[in-house]
């Protein structure tokens, strides 16, 4: 029974990957499309959301029916509830890339506003950041998901940035420009919504390995 329970932990392991594999490839996949204006690749992005929906519903239903059989205790169950946690932030996640990928067709047409140079590396530190949440989870690494947790200030910081200078430097210079500045806007709190919810992945992780409530307590990190 229990070498049984142990095979199925393993199974979610992975299915735990897949989803987030699923979700980082999505985010690529977005902002991808908006940088080589791609329409077919953003529409792929939407497309594939159905795909992601279903694994969400397939992991979640797993994890009810573990906990249903095999009655877990402790350690087990926070890894199992921690897993349907992930389960759905990935999926919120994936949901916000279909948004970028909608943004991107709404200007895909439309000669680019700017080169786009901060957006990408926001999307690159979302995808970090991912990564960092997932091997946390699976490893079982608090030091992971406390760098996972120090990163998103970076995202905000960075978004923040993005926004002063569409504002700044095109939308209040020349109105024209308003149109393609907002869906860049869009896309640039989408990236950071992202990094969010990823934020919320570590505090889980934390609170599974240590049974340590973190969210909205950031002085908590603080303790041994």
């Amino acid at each position: 029974m229990e070498r049984h329970f142990d095979h199925e932990l393993k199974e979610l392991n992975n299915d735990i990957l897949r989803m987030g594999a699923f979700a980082e490839e999505a985010i690529y996949k977005s902002v991808e499309a908006l940088k080589t204006r791609d329409k077919e690749l953003a529409q792929t992005v939407i497309n594939n959301d159905t795909n992601v929906d279903q694994l969400e519903l397939a992991i979640d239903e797993k994890c009810i029916d573990l906990i249903a059989r095999y009655q877990p205790m402790a350690k087990d169950l926070r890894f199992i509830t921690t897993g349907m946690k992930i389960n759905n932030e990935l999926e919120r996640i994936a949901d916000i890339a279909v948004d970028i990928a909608q943004r991107t067709l709404e200007i895909v047409d439309k000669p680019l506003l700017k080169p786009l140079v901060d957006i990408p590396k926001l999307t690159f530190i979302a995808q970090n950041m991912i990564k960092a949440a997932i091997d946390s989870f699976v490893k079982g690494d608090i030091a992971l998901a406390r760098k996972v947790l120090l990163s998103d200030t970076e995202a905000d910081q960075l978004r923040n940035l993005i926004q002063k200078e569409l504002i700044e430097d095109y939308m209040v210079k020349d109105g024209s420009t308003a149109p393609r500045a907002v869906q860049l806007l869009l896309i640039a709190r989408f990236l950071e919504r992202i990094c969010d919810h990823v934020t919320n992945i570590a505090e889980d992780v934390i609170y599974m390995i240590q049974a340590k409530v973190v969210k909205h307590h950031p002085e908590r990190l603080q303790d041994k």
